[in-house]
């Protein structure tokens, strides 16, 4: 395992997670009373697009802030977790297009949110996003991307009074003890980041029972809904993307985010800057397309150290995603790129234990050939590479546990038939082992 250097804002974070609790704690009170003291920077943002959902929040804040620099905006964006350094989560607003937050910075800015916290009880998370409001009120953008770390009605970022207009990707079954068990309660949580009278775009959803719950709650208080499906949609035609709405169509090169489902992440994020007032133009839509960019979701890892040791010619793959209907969009994204060329499907996989290891690996029943299960080093709540083995095997796909990324990878490369098709390798089911994969590769994201 690479080591990755501790920098000044590692340490005042483990200083945080020596002191508060490192999970989730759903109030919006202790959050609210620490920005009081900060003297509310919430309430000096830029316009925000704040973004929930259960799956694509993360590919549509990329799309977001792809379309708003494409046309000349400046523009903040707060995504979380992180893959490989806390830094990823804050991103500001440069010339020539955002970078992530300078370490000096972001430690100032983390040690001043815990001074004014005196030590009060608070959950890391909370400190975290006070950071955010920190840093985005105190560095100049046309407008900020705020991606929800869990649910929305009780989360951290949801202290935004009045956001620029609001998206809810799709919900799905995730987070279970936090969110409740079944999806309209999930969508509850959710829809509590919809705002009296400001826009919120619906995104497409799986479930008929979570779009009501969405439509239901943005008629209760006024708030214009712009949905999937109805008011926008996207499809693909003649190998392009094109976008609809009732302003017309834009045709458009296809997203350079894998899998189709991108196609509705890109058409949710369109529709989305349009309600927030920002112009998008078949122009900037299309180099916007062209330039997104997000790690760790369906992305092809770089050649680095963990690329070598597999089977020459072998193509390798990271996704982060890791509840079933991730598992889902995943495997469809798989199968198309075995339509364009067939190679086997071989899994190495490492989740934790408060995700249905089943029900995601069941996406892949009859693709995969073999799944490789590894321990996740990152989290204590990883799920032990046998049992993940015997999970796999529930789902009617052949499993084995190994070590490790690498040991897979060489196990592989040691055994494989040079006289097969190189295989495809999918290395998913959790954001920490996609992390880990990408600080081991060598090639973390920038």
């Amino acid at each position: 395992m690479v080591e990755i250097r501790a920098t000044a804002a590692d340490r005042e974070i483990e200083r945080l997670m020596a002191l508060h609790p490192k999970g989730y704690d759903l109030s919006l009170d202790r959050i609210t009373r620490l920005l009081e003291r900060l003297g509310n920077p919430q309430d000096r943002l830029p316009p925000v697009i704040h973004i929930a959902g259960t799956n694509g929040k993360g590919s549509s804040a990329a799309f977001s802030r792809a379309l708003l620099e494409a046309a000349g905006m400046s523009v903040h964006v707060h995504t979380s977790p992180h893959l490989v350094n806390w830094h990823e989560r804050y991103r500001l607003a440069a010339p020539g297009g955002g970078r992530l937050v300078a370490d000096d910075v972001l430690a100032e800015a983390i040690a001043r949110a815990a001074e004014a916290n005196r030590g009060q009880s608070i959950t890391v998370f909370e400190i975290l996003t006070a950071v955010t409001f920190i840093l985005f009120s105190e560095h100049p953008a046309d407008v900020c991307v705020v991606e929800v770390g869990l649910g929305g009605r009780f989360d951290a970022t949801n202290v935004i009074k009045q956001p620029a207009t609001c998206l809810i990707m799709p919900i799905s079954l995730d987070h279970e003890a936090h969110l409740g068990d079944r999806v309209e309660l999930i969508a509850a949580e959710k829809a509590g980041i919809i705002k009296r009278g400001v826009p919120v775009v619906i995104g497409a959803q799986e479930y008929e029972t979570a779009r009501e719950v969405l439509i239901e709650t943005a008629g209760r208080l006024g708030a214009p809904a712009v949905i999937y499906g109805e008011d926008f949609l996207a499809f693909e035609e003649n190998g392009r993307m094109v976008y609809q709405d009732e302003q017309g169509l834009m045709d458009l090169t296809p997203p350079r985010l894998a899998g189709r489902h991108q196609y509705a992440n890109a058409a949710a994020a369109i529709a989305a800057v349009k309600s927030a007032g920002f112009p998008v133009t078949t122009r900037s839509a299309d180099a916007a397309m062209q330039s997104v960019y997000w790690p760790g979701r369906m992305q092809k890892l770089p050649a680095g150290r963990l690329t070598e040791l597999a089977p020459a010619g072998a193509e390798v793959w990271i996704d982060g995603g890791h509840n079933p209907g991730a598992g889902l969009v995943v495997a469809e994204a798989m199968t198309e790129l075995e339509e364009k060329r067939p190679r086997p499907l071989f899994l190495i996989a490492g989740m934790l234990n408060t995700k249905d290891q089943t029900g995601y690996f069941r996406a892949f029943h009859g693709m995969a050939r073999h799944v490789f299960t590894v321990p996740i080093s990152g989290s204590d709540a990883g799920v032990p590479n046998a049992e993940l083995a015997v999970r796999a095997g529930e789902a009617g796909l052949s499993a084995e546990p190994v070590a490790s990324v690498a040991n897979a990878l060489m196990l592989l490369r040691d055994t494989w038939d040079a006289s097969e098709d190189a295989p495809r390798i999918l290395i998913s089911g959790s954001l920490y082992l996609v992390g880990e994969v990408l600080a081991e590769n060598g090639t973390v994201p920038e």
